[in-house]
């Protein structure tokens, strides 16, 4: 099979990123398979995706789901051995003949930060590097998408909260994430690269609020809450390592260490990346229901 004819393989298919991911990728003439963990998911895929069944956790599995692959898009479930299964599938992906393999960083990923998540995603970069195969990481900030875990307090009650304070952060929509991955994982002249991927402006969530108020029609307000009482509200919602690794990214934002802007996702897709108050009008029925 000539390299044009490979399929694109992206992981994650059914999450926030890899589905931006799949939205990006059509149109642009490549075949395109998707992995997926479970059968009944096939169904929430868009139309002309191949699915195929894996699991980070069963090689063989993965293996199968690599074969014939020319090119990958590495995303794992937040869990707490997703440096040890980004690894393996780094591995599989360079025994496959994968020839490049864009994978999903974090802004200041580093291995001697306090933020576990950051130490992680530096571990699997250095790993993906040692392999010998085309790689490109991508290192966007925060994701608007991921105020809507908030969506039903503000739906609710006009608010919402975290221990963040006024601290700026430059977040970003999923959507330019995935035109930026799409572009990696279809054109050259990405190979070796690390992209640091942010929204147009660093922004406060005074300014999120401010954004959902105009969007909805009505007021929406935040609040700063202590990290202990932030911890207490998602007890039972999240695994303890999972909430001290949130904690740890809130500090992380508090310190001012998130604030950076660039203009990658311009430069690369010829578009500037998604404001904060685009993402609330387009977003804003989830926030009102």
């Amino acid at each position: 099979m000539d390299q044009e004819d490979r399929p694109v393989l992206v992981t994650g298919a059914t999450g926030s990123t890899g589905r931006a991911v799949l939205e990006a990728l059509a149109g642009r003439g490549k075949p395109v398979r998707a992995m997926v963990r479970r059968e009944a998911d096939r169904e929430r895929l868009p139309v002309g995706v191949q699915a195929v069944v894996a699991d980070f956790d069963d090689a063989v599995s993965v293996a199968a789901a690599l074969r014939g692959a020319g090119r990958a898009y590495l995303v794992t479930p937040s869990a707490e051995r997703a440096e040890a299964q980004q690894r393996r599938f780094a591995d599989l992906a360079a025994e496959a003949g994968v020839e490049h393999v864009v994978v999903l960083s974090q802004l200041a990923a580093d291995k001697d930060s306090p933020v576990r998540f950051l130490r992680y995603h530096a571990m699997v970069e250095e790993h993906v590097r040692s392999l010998g195969i085309g790689y490109t990481f991508l290192r966007p900030n925060l994701f608007f998408q991921g105020l809507l875990a908030f969506a039903g307090l503000v739906s609710a009650q006009g608010r919402f909260y975290a221990p963040i304070g006024d601290a700026k952060v430059s977040a970003i929509d999923v959507r330019d994430i995935g035109a930026v991955a799409a572009a990696a994982l279809t054109e050259a002249g990405h190979e070796g690269a690390t992209y640091t991927l942010t929204g147009p402006a660093a922004i406060t969530h005074h300014d999120i609020a401010a954004a959902l108020a105009s969007a909805l029609g009505r007021d929406v307000t935040f609040a700063e809450v202590p990290p202990d009482v932030f911890a207490d509200s998602l007890s039972g919602m999240m695994p303890p390592w999972q909430i001290d690794g949130l904690l740890e990214d809130y500090a992380h934002y508090g310190r001012g260490e998130a604030a950076e802007v660039t203009a990658t996702v311009a430069d690369i897709t010829g578009k500037p990346s998604r404001s904060i108050g685009q993402f609330a009008r387009d977003y804003a029925a989830a926030f009102s229901s």
